[in-house]
């Protein structure tokens, strides 16, 4: 196969070769199309809800009459149970099937949004987002499974498109509808603006993909240690900077028992941590770059607002404005990324977007203090070009690689290996921070700059090895 094309038929994936394999490729149009419409509903209703609850915890640390400190638990808990919940929950849909557990995860979101909205204290607040959390990693971990069997192999590239150009478009929106709902209602309303939008989603659940589970019992074990290993790194890797030995052991911990569970995978031909697909060179690659990708971007935009307000004496709305100029660039590079990701090398094209991150983050680290602001907002633009430019072909390689009686699985690593690198992300902030207080953000995002050259690389070694 010629390396142009390399990825684009995945050997790894037994129905993109058999006859019987093209005739179930993807659902029929118009269901296809409903389909679609349901999941990026779903979809947006998970990246609302992450950025607007941001916009409210000082609004809910007053009226709850709780510290900022402790208001932040409201977002810590929910990105840990998030976290924690990934993996074993994508296994727990292989065998309930992707339908039921979309249902399951609408339902349990809702439900916790409700109380989340009706919460009347910090510590029953918490609770309920500890519950919502629940129901958002039951519908993340679907997403790439769903888009996996949803779409047909020619037009996967174009399908995640879409997710990504929605994630983009939220991401921008999120902040703004959050500041509108707080300007014009109580921050309840935060939470209960789920509800007609999960509603809305329901209608379309008998339109997606009913991919039958299997029959292969659940291992528990390995849920149980795969949940404590991912929150003791999590928690090891948020305080390295502030409570450097905790950490460390956290650490420690997290290390012995992810050596055992990959033991325990090693023996089985389907487990919970999905050993066997990172096997595939392909998916293993594309994992690898995926990681350093979003932890460039998240040590970017955790850096991004002291870098503005501190270093360049920016106010708050600048600041958001600036901001938003990277997902914009990201959504507005999907679809002609995820064209071209049908066509050529995932290889080929995830080094130029990462490499177009990697020049877009080293020129912003560069800038003097006094340059025009438009000079800063073409350099975010066009950081965010290039993530958006890498990030379809790349979760293309990554879902395309895997059998398809494994997308739950494949679907479950991509977003684990996103909060992975978001987390190691932000610890580079913390750590850059600590070796310069004063020149901490501008390092930060050297480093985040760093991360994208390395995805470069891992890029280059990616197209070289697997050229045939």
């Amino acid at each position: 196969m010629d390396a142009a094309r390399e990825e684009v038929l995945s050997p790894a994936d037994p129905d993109a070769s058999s006859p019987a394999g093209a005739a179930a490729d993807g659902l029929p149009t118009p269901r296809r199309h409903w389909a679609a419409l349901t999941l990026l509903t779903a979809m947006s209703l998970a990246v609302l809800d992450a950025t607007i609850a941001n916009v409210a915890l000082p609004t809910i640390a007053a009226d709850l009459d709780t510290t900022p400190a402790s208001a932040v638990w409201i977002v810590n808990a929910y990105n840990l149970t998030v976290v924690m919940l990934l993996l074993p929950l994508s296994a727990v849909a292989e065998r309930v099937g992707f339908r039921r557990m979309f249902c399951i995860g609408l339902t349990v979101f809702l439900l916790g949004s409700l109380a989340s909205a009706l919460s009347g204290s910090l510590a029953s607040l918490v609770l309920a987002r500890v519950f919502q959390a629940t129901g958002s990693a039951s519908l993340m971990c679907l997403f790439g499974g769903l888009v996996r069997n949803i779409y047909p192999l020619r037009m996967m590239g174009r399908g995640i498109s879409w997710n990504a150009m929605t994630v983009g478009i939220m991401t921008v929106l999120g902040p703004t509808i959050g500041a509108g709902i707080l300007s014009l209602a109580s921050w309840q309303w935060i939470f209960a603006i789920n509800l007609p939008i999960g509603l809305l989603a329901f209608l379309g659940v008998r339109m997606l993909p009913d991919v039958p589970g299997t029959r292969k019992p659940f291992d528990l074990p390995s849920a149980v240690l795969c949940m404590i290993m991912l929150a003791c790194f999590i928690l090891g890797i948020d305080h390295l900077a502030s409570h450097t030995v905790r950490s460390l052991g956290l650490l420690a911990v997290a290390a012995a028992l992810a050596v055992w569970l990959v033991r325990r995978a090693l023996a089985q031909p389907e487990p919970l941590v999905p050993v066997d697909l990172l096997r595939i060179p392909s998916l293993a690659y594309a994992v690898a770059a995926s990681a350093l990708s979003f932890a460039a971007q998240m040590s970017a935009f955790v850096a991004f607002p002291f870098y503005f307000q501190q270093e360049r004496g920016l106010d708050a709305l600048t600041t958001g404005l600036l901001l938003s100029a990277w997902p914009l660039g990201a959504a507005l590079m999907a679809p002609p990324a995820g064209r071209l990701s049908d066509r050529y090398s995932a290889a080929m094209l995830a080094g130029i977007g990462a490499g177009t991150m990697a020049v877009g983050l080293a020129v912003l680290s560069a800038l003097p203090l006094d340059v025009p602001l438009s000079w800063t907002a073409a350099a975010m633009f066009l950081a965010g070009v290039g993530f958006g430019f890498f990030q379809t072909p790349n979760n293309r390689a990554m879902l395309t690689s895997a059998p398809r009686h494994r997308s739950g699985a494949a679907g479950g690593l991509q977003a684990t290996t996103r909060v992975f690198g978001q987390s190691f992300g932000t610890a580079l902030v913390a750590i850059a921070f600590g070796l310069a207080a004063l020149r901490g953000p501008t390092l930060a995002l050297a480093f985040s700059s760093a991360c994208a050259v390395l995805a470069v690389a891992v890029n280059g070694v990616r197209l070289k090895r697997l050229r045939p």
